[in-house]
Protein backbone atom coordinates (compact mmCIF):
# COMPACT_ATOMS: atom_id res chain seq x y z
CA UNK A 1 0.00 0.00 0.00
CA UNK A 2 2.08 3.20 -1.05
CA UNK A 3 2.25 5.88 1.33
CA UNK A 4 -0.24 9.02 1.52
CA UNK A 5 1.63 11.52 -1.03
CA UNK A 6 3.81 9.33 -2.64
CA UNK A 7 3.49 8.94 -6.63
CA UNK A 8 6.08 8.25 -9.43
CA UNK A 9 8.12 11.80 -8.55
CA UNK A 10 7.87 10.80 -4.72
CA UNK A 11 7.88 7.35 -4.89
CA UNK A 12 8.64 7.14 -1.09
CA UNK A 13 6.85 10.34 -0.20
CA UNK A 14 9.68 11.90 0.96
CA UNK A 15 8.69 15.36 0.24
CA UNK A 16 5.31 15.22 0.84
CA UNK A 17 6.79 14.10 4.75
CA UNK A 18 9.24 17.16 4.72
CA UNK A 19 6.03 19.70 3.74
CA UNK A 20 4.04 18.11 6.63
CA UNK A 21 6.76 18.11 9.08
CA UNK A 22 6.70 21.19 11.70
CA UNK A 23 9.58 23.01 12.41
CA UNK A 24 11.72 21.51 9.99
CA UNK A 25 14.79 23.48 9.17
CA UNK A 26 16.77 24.01 5.76
CA UNK A 27 19.62 21.47 6.75
CA UNK A 28 17.06 18.81 7.62
CA UNK A 29 15.18 19.77 4.49
CA UNK A 30 18.42 18.82 2.60
CA UNK A 31 18.91 15.86 4.10
CA UNK A 32 15.39 14.24 3.15
CA UNK A 33 16.21 16.10 -0.75
CA UNK A 34 19.46 13.74 -1.18
CA UNK A 35 17.62 10.88 0.09
CA UNK A 36 15.11 11.44 -2.82
CA UNK A 37 17.35 12.35 -5.40
CA UNK A 38 19.28 8.85 -4.65
CA UNK A 39 15.54 7.16 -4.90
CA UNK A 40 14.40 9.04 -7.88
CA UNK A 41 13.59 7.20 -11.03
CA UNK A 42 14.38 9.94 -13.69
CA UNK A 43 15.72 12.93 -14.17
CA UNK A 44 15.42 14.99 -11.07
CA UNK A 45 15.60 18.41 -13.11
CA UNK A 46 12.36 17.05 -14.87
CA UNK A 47 10.79 16.09 -11.69
CA UNK A 48 11.42 19.55 -9.54
CA UNK A 49 9.27 21.44 -11.03
CA UNK A 50 6.00 19.08 -10.59
CA UNK A 51 6.99 18.85 -7.05
CA UNK A 52 6.98 22.58 -6.66
CA UNK A 53 3.77 22.98 -8.37
CA UNK A 54 1.43 25.58 -5.86
CA UNK A 55 3.86 24.62 -2.87
CA UNK A 56 3.71 27.07 -0.09
CA UNK A 57 6.84 28.95 1.15
CA UNK A 58 8.98 26.05 3.14
CA UNK A 59 12.36 24.77 3.62
CA UNK A 60 11.55 22.28 1.54
CA UNK A 61 10.22 25.15 -1.32
CA UNK A 62 13.92 26.68 -1.02
CA UNK A 63 15.81 23.56 -1.32
CA UNK A 64 13.97 22.42 -4.45
CA UNK A 65 14.27 25.40 -5.94
CA UNK A 66 18.15 25.25 -5.06
CA UNK A 67 17.81 21.56 -7.01
CA UNK A 68 17.25 23.12 -10.20
CA UNK A 69 20.22 24.77 -10.13
CA UNK A 70 23.20 24.62 -12.06
CA UNK A 71 24.28 20.67 -12.01
CA UNK A 72 27.74 19.55 -11.03
CA UNK A 73 30.29 20.14 -14.07
CA UNK A 74 31.01 16.36 -15.57
CA UNK A 75 33.87 15.20 -17.21
CA UNK A 76 37.83 15.73 -16.85
CA UNK A 77 38.93 18.15 -14.74
CA UNK A 78 42.87 19.35 -15.18
CA UNK A 79 44.92 16.10 -16.55
CA UNK A 80 48.43 16.34 -17.87
CA UNK A 81 47.85 19.10 -20.70
CA UNK A 82 46.47 21.57 -17.56
CA UNK A 83 49.47 20.86 -15.72
CA UNK A 84 52.05 21.28 -18.41
CA UNK A 85 50.77 24.38 -19.37
CA UNK A 86 50.75 25.82 -16.46
CA UNK A 87 54.45 25.13 -15.80
CA UNK A 88 55.40 26.80 -19.34
CA UNK A 89 56.16 29.71 -18.83
CA UNK A 90 54.72 32.67 -20.95
CA UNK A 91 56.46 34.73 -23.09
CA UNK A 92 56.48 38.45 -22.90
Amino acid sequence: MPKDGSGPDDPKALIADAYRIEGIDKAECRSVFLDWALSVQGDPQEIIPRLLAGRPDHPMTDVLREGLGQTARRGRRGGRAARVQACVPRSR
